[in-house]
């Protein structure tokens, strides 16, 4: 007979290794996962009937922006309500720490919050901010470049000295006693663009000792995305450590049908070293209004501007006309803005998102007014319209994408799989019914067909909102493990 809290009966179990669904009891206690078996004699608190349900792990948002908002709106619904338990912070360069602002916020890391929020001078100090706050799900974090350039230069349209990129380093290293997951850059930001090869090969070395990872925006995701990715692979090949390219995508209408000879790149670095990439399921992307990205074949709809906020949620092209001006001059008017760009082909955006080697990333803003729909729906999105809708794959892959094989690449110990002993951060969903519903005209919308999510034990989010218990923490780095 086991003792537990909760047992959850006659679940379908899909448990993040990829392998086939199995209908099992699952007994939770003290946070952890206590027992799994075709049938279990236990003496619980709770008892779930999950029949005709899908019970997963956790699903892991691999790439996010949430940083500052864990802190600030710690019940974290975009995410919970997805069945996400865990959130990696400190994606594309730019992390909430470690920061000491001596001007203005540099674009990007504008995206994150307003200046006040950058409190956290050393990242332990981050770290206890998290545990603090205790929001809905868990945070693991990344070290970002551009913010360590920030805290050290005087300017960042250059490289960065000897000097500058040993004092980075000392951060970095801080920033990994305490628990890091790695480095990021967003090399592709006018911030960071400047950084050269070499400074990040430097600023990366002691990634090698931590068993730590690289990350990266890359320089270019357009004409250039295949010198870019060689730059992001040699970077992690000189250093010796785990790469893993954010967001991957082919941008741009002249780069449409290039998805073949991406992923062939990718591939032919896999076999020489640890290469990763996350995707997230829309054929359009958004960032910070970018002149370069400014093209009047595709459509960008502006989410927010500083000096003109009436003008979210219309196109640029309703702005550029409403004021008789061209695209371009109307994007620098908005400046400093954000935009939503619909860029990419959905054909290539199918085939990055089903290569085995692709994680889930919703790469959502939670900050902005009006926010792509993948801040609420990437992950049903995944699971009702890619898997279920139009098979591009098995229940059980699209599951392993979102949980087993973050955990892996990430080094989240005892995270991702469904096992005894693992920590209990679990979906439960219908797989008939699960479904994004956040447009890009509505996008603060809930996913339908999630049961029930469960933090460290806690069940947190039910399919009539949130219970209020909140069960997150931050996670630090354990080890890392790749399956190529």
């Amino acid at each position: 007979m086991v003792s537990c809290e909760t047992v959850i009966r006659n679940a379908s179990v899909v448990d993040g290794s990829g392998a086939a669904a199995e209908v099992l009891d699952v007994a939770l206690g003290d946070g952890r996962i206590v027992a799994v078996a075709s049938r279990l004699e236990c003496r619980a608190q709770a008892v779930i009937e999950a029949e005709g349900l899908v019970l997963a792990p956790g699903f892991i948002d691999v790439h996010t922006h949430d940083d500052l908002i864990v802190m600030r709106e710690p019940e974290m619904l975009p995410k919970l309500s997805q069945g996400v338990t865990t959130v990696i912070v400190g994606n594309c360069g730019i992390s909430a720490a470690p920061v000491s602002l001596r001007d203005d916020l540099p674009d990007p890391m504008n995206l994150l919050g307003d200046a006040q929020e950058f409190c956290y001078p050393t990242f332990a100090s981050y770290r206890m901010a998290v545990d603090q706050a205790r929001p809905a799900v868990n945070v693991g974090a990344l070290v970002g470049h551009t913010a360590l350039r920030n805290n050290h230069m005087d300017r960042l349209d250059r490289g960065a000295s000897t000097t500058e990129t040993e004092r980075m380093k000392e951060q970095l290293c801080e920033a990994l006693e305490n628990g890091a997951l790695g480095l990021s850059s967003g090399l592709a930001y006018l911030s960071a663009y400047e950084a050269t090869t070499e400074e990040l090969v430097a600023l990366a070395e002691p990634l090698t000792g931590a068993g730590a990872v690289y990350t990266s925006h890359i320089r270019s995701e357009g004409d250039a995305i295949l010198d870019a990715l060689q730059e992001a692979f040699e970077i992690g090949r000189t250093v010796n450590v785990p790469v893993i390219v954010s967001h991957l995508k082919c941008a741009g209408i002249a780069n449409w049908g290039r998805s073949g000879e991406v992923l062939q790149c990718v591939e032919q670095a896999r076999t020489v070293q640890q290469v990763g990439c996350d995707c997230y399921p829309y054929a359009a992307s958004s960032s910070t209004l970018d002149l370069r990205q400014v093209d009047e074949r595709v459509k960008i709809t502006i989410t927010w501007s500083t000096p003109h906020p009436e003008r979210a949620g219309l196109t640029l092209a309703e702005t550029a006309g409403a004021w008789n001006v061209s695209q371009r001059e109307a994007a620098q008017r908005l400046q400093p803005a954000g935009a939503i760009y619909h860029s990419i082909s959905e054909q290539d955006m199918r085939s990055i998102l089903a290569h085995p080697s692709t994680m889930i990333g919703s790469d959502g803003l939670p900050r902005d007014p009006r926010p792509h729909p993948r801040l609420w729906g990437t992950f049903p999105r995944v699971l009702g319209r890619y898997c279920r809708d139009e098979r591009l794959m098995s229940l059980p892959e699209a599951v392993r994408k979102m949980t087993g094989l973050a955990a892996q690449r990430f080094g989240l110990a005892g995270r991702g799989l469904i096992r005894e002993g693992y920590f209990a951060d679990l979906v439960l969903f219908d797989a008939e019914k699960i479904v994004d519903t956040a447009t890009f005209t509505d996008p603060e919308q809930a996913a339908t067909g999630i049961d029930g999510v469960w933090v460290n034990g806690i069940l947190s989010y039910t399919r009539n909102g949130t219970t209020g218990d909140r069960a997150g923490r931050f996670v630090g780095r354990g080890r890392t493990t790749w399956m190529q």
